[in-house]
């Protein structure tokens, strides 16, 4: 079977040798250059993420790293375990053959290992992209054989990697749709063909941090052709309160739902309005970070309209803290803080594009508590010195005093997070943080609660919220409202 493959292997390689193919001459050696050391791979992923949204990121990203592991396995088992040498060139045409032959074992192909596991992570995070990709890794992988530098059975096996590597990729990194919040519980809300019936508020100046200003009308009806668009806070637009308020009344003579377009801030102040008159709440993230809009599986306003038209949402926690009992006070959706926790995450997203969230994690820390004071409150009864006072509207997820992703939006908790003050309480703080292991520190407390009074905030005690940041002393009460708020979001099949 060993020969018989081998012969079969070696007649496929001189018949492909032997024929002409039009128009491969003048793109695919150039094309099997381009991908040396994977340059036109990296390229693409670069180009994706300096271009392409949080979506595009992503995909790249897998992209890279199923390739990364793919060649270090060809690298390093397969080369090694299998010696076999380079095809001979008498059959192929000399204007096909490469300047300099690679002199490795040829099984199996690097190039389409490579090919195979950029595609197929690209796959994995968008089935449309992948399947544009999929063409030019094929033309890679087909461009050795036609160059005479690997047989078609080095090709094969080189994808036939390149796949499992971005499978193992996905194992131990699973995808936004193997994570996607729980579609639970499921909510009841009106299918609105076209956005009809929808009411939209868009806030122009949201997630703009140039002075030109998208015009929000026409990305909304680009996707909801049906849907009323009010502009708010712009120099045309209502104050936000007042067309939020307006925008609710329209919706609930036309029997429809609320909508927002813009950041977490913007979105809170929707929310608030949708959650006292009882309507759906449709949001299109238009922000600069789109916490909410993310963690409820809301990356684009396609998606968005996709689950207006289909009138698929689900019921979502809301969190409020207020002065007193018989107070209305606020809702926040994403977080609560008092303290230096605002500061520390402002430094930490400024950095972690440019160095990675780790070392960004570190230095915000580093930053924080070279400058901070300690702040003094009491915490459920108790006295006690504290740097920050995280609260999160359902739990976070990620490092334990600046987390950043959410799983369930309907779990009932408060997410409690305390970085305490004391005695050798920054060195603590920061060795947890270069070790990566914040959460075993005794500098930081953690608990998963229904409710939570602070107290002794004094009379101007500023707090953030959703991004906002209000005055707001005396003793305060945080507790959940579960599953008050019903929101638009696609349901897995």
């Amino acid at each position: 079977m060993r020969t018989l493959l081998s012969n079969l292997d070696r007649r496929t390689f001189d018949l492909i040798a032997t024929r002409q193919w039009p128009g491969a001459q003048r793109v695919l050696p150039r094309l099997t250059r381009s991908a040396d050391h994977g340059l036109l791979w990296f390229g693409i992923a670069a180009g994706a993420a300096a271009l392409g949204g949080r979506p595009a990121r992503r995909a790249a990203l897998r992209g890279v790293a199923s390739l990364a592991v793919a060649s270090a396995t060809v690298n390093t088992l397969g080369k090694r375990s299998v010696r076999r040498q380079r095809p001979l060139l008498d059959a192929v045409p000399v204007i096909r053959q490469l300047t300099r032959q690679p002199f490795t074992s040829s099984f199996p192909s690097g190039h389409a290992a490579s090919a195979a596991a950029f595609a197929t992570g690209v796959f994995f995070e968008n089935k449309w992209w992948g399947l544009a990709l999929a063409p030019v890794a094929a033309s890679v992988a087909f461009s050795r054989i036609y160059t005479g530098v690997h047989y078609p059975g080095d090709v094969l096996a080189g994808a036939a990697l390149g796949a499992g590597a971005a499978f193992a990729v996905r194992g131990l990194a699973p995808t936004r749709a193997q994570l996607a919040p729980p579609a639970r519980p499921r909510a009841e809300a009106p299918a609105l063909p076209g956005g009809r019936g929808l009411v939209v508020v868009a806030n122009p100046s949201s997630g703009q941090r140039t002075g030109q200003r998208p015009d929000r009308a026409a990305e909304v009806h680009a996707v909801l052709p049906e849907a009323e668009v009010v502009m708010c806070d712009g120099p045309d637009g209502q104050p936000m309160d007042e067309a939020l308020e307006a925008a609710a009344e329209r919706a609930r003579e036309l029997g429809g739902a609320l909508g927002v377009v813009g950041g977490d801030g913007t979105v809170n102040a929707a929310a608030t309005v949708a959650v006292r008159h009882g309507l759906p709440l449709a949001v299109l993230p238009g922000g600069t970070a789109n916490h909410f809009a993310y963690d409820l599986g809301i990356e684009s306003f396609a998606e968005a309209a996709r689950a207006v038209e289909s009138g698929e949402a689900v019921a979502v926690d809301v969190a409020r803290f207020r002065t007193g009992p018989h107070r209305e006070g606020r809702y926040f959706l994403n977080t609560f803080s008092v303290g230096v926790y605002p500061e520390l995450v402002r430094i930490r997203e400024r950095w972690a594009g440019r160095i990675g969230a780790w070392p960004a994690g570190v230095l915000a820390a580093w930053e924080v508590l070279r400058s901070a004071e300690p702040m003094s409150v009491r915490i459920g009864g108790e006295r006690r010195s504290v740097w920050t006072l995280f609260v999160g509207n359902c739990q976070y997820r990620g490092l334990g005093f600046a987390p950043v992703r959410r799983h369930d939006l309907a779990d009932g908790v408060l997410d409690v997070r305390v970085v305490h003050g004391g005695r050798l309480a920054r060195t603590r703080l920061l060795a947890a943080a270069l070790m990566g292991t914040p959460r075993r520190s005794p500098v930081l407390g953690e608990a998963r609660l229904p409710r939570l009074r602070i107290g002794g905030l004094g009379d101007t005690a500023a707090v953030a919220y959703d991004g906002e940041v209000a005055m707001s002393g005396g003793e305060l009460t945080l507790e959940k409202e579960r599953e008050a708020l019903t929101v638009y979001r696609l349901l897995p099949d």
